[in-house]
């Protein structure tokens, strides 16, 4: 989240829920992936460091992910009232964590969760 800062887990609370997007395929990639990959619930209030070597010692918090499956953004876009401008939906994301509405998270969740045939 945020590559590891503190203050985005800070604004978080125990019960809230998180999802990831995930822009590339890796960070420092340009190949575009563009997907929900990620859903989960915050499990407590603890904020704590982890080493994941090489001298990144990030931020973290203990989330409880559900089984999802991984959710290609475009189809969504029209649906989603967080992104304000739908030709430059990418916009959106600039910050790194942002807040959405109820009805934003059930129909991401609904299309992460939806048991369908690939």
């Amino acid at each position: 989240l945020c590559h590891g800062k503190e203050a985005p887990l800070k604004k978080m609370k125990t019960g809230d829920w998180i999802i990831y997007y995930s822009p590339k395929v890796q960070l420092n990639e340009s190949t575009p992936y563009q997907k929900f990959t990620a859903l989960g619930r915050v499990v407590d209030d603890h904020i704590f460091q982890f080493d994941m070597g090489n001298d990144f010692i990030p931020f973290r918090r203990k989330i409880d992910f559900m089984e999802c499956r991984e959710t290609f953004i475009h189809p969504l876009i029209s649906q989603l009232s967080f992104i304000k401008d739908k030709k430059y939906w990418g916009y959106s994301f600039r910050f790194g964590h942002l807040q959405i509405s109820e009805d934003d998270f059930k129909v991401i969740k609904e299309e992460m969760t939806e048991m369908k045939e690939d």
